[in-house]
């Protein structure tokens, strides 16, 4: 029990790792509900689009080209949420250009990292709770391709132009 009490003590210790955890904590929240909103937002469009589709082209092609589509908006929506904490890393002074904290962020939220972009000392707890966000919202993504895919499938299959195309499944 020490040793949980010495190590929270740590975590939330005023001028220790605070701050970090003051502009962390907000950002995995906006970021998530962006996240959430966003790959709703895709969803409903992506399966519009299969639908009304679906009887016009080979499923095979328009599953392919759907989730392509799909997996490049899920990943214009990362860019969005690391350019979030970017722009926090630039604000707070943690990096002086847009463009390192850009590299720092992606590299953070991937969990790669880059060998030469650092945060300043001052702020290097808040890369690491960048890196739990980017887990968080990767899982997400995942989810939701493997759920996107998923529906495609089911729509797919009930294509007319499948239905039309085996003469042993009724309509």
């Amino acid at each position: 029990m020490k040793i949980a009490q010495d190590v929270l003590g740590l975590i939330f210790a005023p001028g220790v790792w605070g701050a970090d955890w003051a502009w962390g904590a907000p950002l995995i929240v906006l970021t998530v509900v962006l996240h959430v909103f966003g790959l709703g937002t895709i969803n409903l469009i992506a399966v519009r689009a299969f639908t009304r589709k679906r009887a016009h082209y080979n499923p095979a092609v328009l599953v392919t080209t759907v989730v392509s589509t799909v997996t490049w908006l899920a990943t214009c929506l990362h860019a969005v949420e690391a350019a979030m904490w970017a722009f926090c890393y630039q604000l707070l002074g943690a990096r002086a250009d847009f463009k390192s904290a850009m590299l720092y962020s992606l590299g953070a939220m991937t969990t790669f990292g880059h060998a030469s972009v650092y945060l300043e000392d001052r702020w290097q707890l808040m890369g690491a709770i960048e890196a739990l966000n980017g887990w968080l919202l990767f899982g997400l993504t995942t989810a939701f391709l493997f759920s996107a895919i998923q529906k495609c499938y089911e729509i797919a299959n009930d294509s007319p132009l499948l239905r039309s195309e085996s003469p042993g499944r009724q309509s």
